[in-house]
């Protein structure tokens, strides 16, 4: 059955139909008909969504997409190695937060949260610093809803021989790439993103000789990477703890559904659509959005709440989702915002109609 609102947030999001059907049936973690059919083949097809280089392999891990993130930091970064987070949003932060908490070395290049990294500046820093080993950054910072240019730094980072670790958390399944000819080493997404499945585990797809090298550098049991995607290696999609069977079974279909849709480059196209049609939609009810269209992703958009005394986004919050739409508050430190996401099992039809319902709310 249907939720009797629509999730318009970066994530969990909503998902069709059929994929909370293919969570009906129970499987067990053992079996062939769980492990090679569904966990491998979910593991090849990440793999080709990413690259069609062959030199990448992909490793599930439960838990949220921090989760894989922290994985990957504590995993893949050794004692000496010292990482550099280029930082424009609270996902930047909190890889710092993460290199804190795991006693990794880490520098800081810090942005206003509505400003792009410079690949300039980032060379400057790898100039100065050469115990700099890994370099991270967000791709889509659904902060702001900002698409920061991975390409251009991943280059510098590749010509100082730097390895790349790319937090495409809301962008992966979503906006075109190829991680090879970007020259991005590491990328971490999660299954309840641009994939359209629902929440419960992430994944890393990186170089195979960094997965083999990585064994023993692990700061956490459960977030051993190296040793998750030994596991998997050895026995054909088995995971070393509770697999969460019925969301993997779930992304799998999702993954069905991606390549029903097209492909990557035909769910980018309708994301687009979607913001496009939103934010010239909201616009026209004089509605401001935070960034200038040319810094704007198709995953999530930041507009200014409306200076009417009678505004309260929590009243307006509330009208929205009994007309059956779900948004999300702002998250900018310095700016009074909202957010509207069209990501997920979301059409044109469906932002049409949160138009309307905006413009009969009361609040705002």
């Amino acid at each position: 059955m249907n939720n009797d609102y629509l999730l318009l947030t970066p994530g969990p999001l909503s998902t069709s139909i059929t994929v909370k059907e293919a969570m009906l049936k129970d499987w067990c973690t053992w079996d062939d008909d769980y492990n090679v059919e569904i966990v491998q083949a979910i593991r090849a097809e990440l793999c080709r969504l990413a690259t069609s280089c062959t030199d990448y392999t992909a490793t599930l891990m439960q838990g949220s997409g921090t989760s894989c993130v922290e994985s990957a930091l504590g995993s893949l970064i050794p004692n000496d190695g010292k990482l550099l987070v280029i930082n424009n949003g609270a996902y930047g932060a909190r890889i710092v937060e993460i290199a804190q908490y795991l006693n990794i070395a880490y520098s800081e290049l810090s942005y206003a949260e509505t400003q792009i990294p410079e690949p300039l500046d980032v060379e400057t820093v790898l100039l100065s610093d050469p115990l700099i080993t890994h370099v991270a950054m967000v791709h889509c910072e659904t902060t702001t809803g900002i698409l920061n240019p991975v390409k251009d730094i991943a280059k510098i980072v590749k010509k100082h021989k730097k390895v790349m670790i790319l937090d495409a958390m809301s962008s992966f399944g979503g906006v075109p790439f190829d991680m090879h000819e970007w020259h991005i080493d590491v990328l971490i997404s999660s299954a309840n993103k641009c994939i359209q499945g629902v929440p419960g585990f992430g994944f890393v797809i990186a170089k195979h000789a960094l997965m083999e090298n990585a064994k023993g550098h692990a700061r956490s049991l459960s977030l051993d990477l190296h040793a998750q995607w030994q596991t998997m290696e050895q026995y054909q999609g088995k995971w070393r703890f509770t697999s969460p069977t019925h969301v993997v079974r779930a992304f799998a279909q999702a993954l069905t559904e991606l390549q029903q849709e097209g492909g990557v480059t035909a769910r980018h196209q309708r994301y687009k659509k979607n913001q496009s049609l939103l934010v010239a939609g909201m616009q026209a009810m004089g509605f401001k959005t935070l960034l200038g269209q040319a810094l704007h992703s198709p995953i999530i958009t930041a507009f200014y709440s409306p200076q009417s005394p009678e505004y309260n986004f929590k009243r307006f919050y509330q009208q929205l989702k009994s007309l059956g739409f779900v948004i999300y508050p702002g998250k900018v430190s310095n700016a009074d915002c909202f957010r509207i996401g069209n990501i997920g099992d979301v059409t044109s039809h469906d932002i049409t109609r949160l138009l309307d319902a905006v413009a009969t709310a009361k609040y705002w």
